[in-house]
């Protein structure tokens, strides 16, 4: 059960791992290559896995921010991502990613010389601490998992950076403004009996639908100041909403025309229709 062991074996089985790959020529097996390759990325992802737990158990207060995670586009939000920014660095190292520009590559090659030789001195390091204390995390142990939180974190938002366009703080706080007005509008539903708290509770499938129709309503009427501001131009708005700022403004036009009781009618309306 404890964590050191746990890492001495998950280490002990990359090891093995890698040093199958090294005694196989791939040209004459290529299928157990990649059978292997796939083995050590297991392995690797198992690894990391507990190195994350040891870090957490460990150092939970000197953790390197994670915060400009929320600048990465979801799809890459993914369980495993630990693992492909170590593949990353060595692709990097070894001359074999032609995903990342020339001019990047220059400047993330030695961070990913830094991270790789980092991990190495971690996995030295707990090995060592395992088979001699594997109930205590001495201050040597602590300061070499600081280091490597801190570059593996450095690494991670640099070569994310390289590949793809992060979000802008601007960007963020558009998002950030979204959540308010929606979670505004579900206040205002659940008070005017739109919705129920049952409903709510119940993950109840037709709120997928309501509530993004409710929030349209709310964003243009109620919070005219909020993201759905048409004040702004279509630059200034969310990338949720600006594709359809022209139509936002003539759905605005329908709705000033409404009388309360029109619009409480529209509302409840948006509520059942599928």
């Amino acid at each position: 059960p404890r964590l050191l062991s746990q890492f001495f074996f998950a280490d002990e089985r990359v090891t093995a791992v890698v040093a199958e790959i090294n005694g196989l020529d791939a040209e004459l097996d290529p299928q157990q290559y990649l059978v292997l390759l796939n083995q050590l990325h297991l392995s690797q992802a198992h690894l990391l896995a507990i190195l994350e737990r040891i870090m957490e158990e460990c150092i939970p207060t000197q953790r390197h921010s994670r915060d400009y995670l929320v600048k990465f586009p979801e799809e890459l939000l993914v369980d495993n991502l630990g693992n492909h920014m170590l593949f990353a660095a060595e692709c990097l190292l070894a001359g074999t990613f032609p995903e990342v520009e020339e001019a990047d590559r220059a400047q993330l090659r030695p961070q990913a010389r830094n991270l790789l030789c980092s991990l190495e001195l971690v996995r030295t390091v707990l090995r060592e601490q395992s088979l001699s204390q594997p109930n205590s995390y001495p201050e040597p142990v602590r300061a070499v998992l600081i280091q490597f939180d801190q570059l593996f974190a450095e690494f991670e938002l640099s070569y994310v950076s390289s590949l793809v366009a992060v979000k802008s703080p601007e960007e963020i706080y558009r998002q950030q403004e979204i959540i308010v007005l929606f979670c505004e509008t579900v206040e205002r539903a659940l008070r005017l009996g739109y919705l129920t708290q049952e409903m709510i509770d119940g993950y109840e499938p037709l709120l997928m639908f309501t509530i993004p129709r409710l929030a349209i309503v709310s964003g243009l009427l109620i919070y005219p100041e909020g993201p759905l501001s048409l004040e702004r131009s279509p630059e200034e708005m969310s990338r949720v909403f600006s594709p359809f700022y022209n139509l936002l403004k003539k759905i605005r036009e329908l709705l000033r025309v409404l009388s309360v009781e029109e619009l409480c009618l529209l509302e409840r309306s948006l509520c059942t229709a599928e």
